[in-house]
């Protein structure tokens, strides 16, 4: 594979990577300012990781910048610590009292089932997954 074709091929998965962190931030959005969800502690935790994302992300492809992947990680990493924890609140494998949502919004509140397991905090989970997988990729790519 030639240099150009590579160097192609990843800036395509560091654009999903950012269709990915996008959607999460506008969904994100959309379900506490237009469903009124109001979030929890732990959901603005997570938050505060996924929405720079969006940003890193689409400054790492004009031109395309391979020490992107430095500086996304850490934040793909805690975000995904958080949103572990998070889903472990909710599915009472942790109890309620190690929550950090001691006021407002119990952590432990689900807003959203679908299917029986699809919550919020797991649409986290699945999106920070899914970026470590893709920027793994581009890691190993080269």
């Amino acid at each position: 594979m030639s240099q150009t074709n590579k160097t192609n091929s990843t800036w395509i998965l560091l654009f999903f990577a950012w269709i990915v962190a996008s959607i999460a931030t506008l969904g994100s959005l959309f379900l506490s300012d237009v469903m009124s969800f109001p979030p929890c502690t732990l959901c603005w935790y997570q938050r505060i990781f996924m929405y720079p994302l969006a940003i890193i992300l689409l400054v790492g492809m004009f031109p395309y910048d391979k020490t992107v992947l430095r500086y996304a990680t850490p934040f793909i990493g805690f975000g995904w610590l958080f949103a572990v924890y998070h889903n472990l609140l909710q599915y009472n494998i942790i109890p309620e009292s190690a929550s950090p949502c001691s006021q407002g919004v119990p952590c432990s509140a689900k807003y959203m089932d679908v299917f029986g397991f699809i919550t919020i905090p797991m649409l986290s989970l699945l999106a920070f997954s899914l970026l470590s997988v893709l920027l793994y990729i581009i890691k190993k790519r080269g």
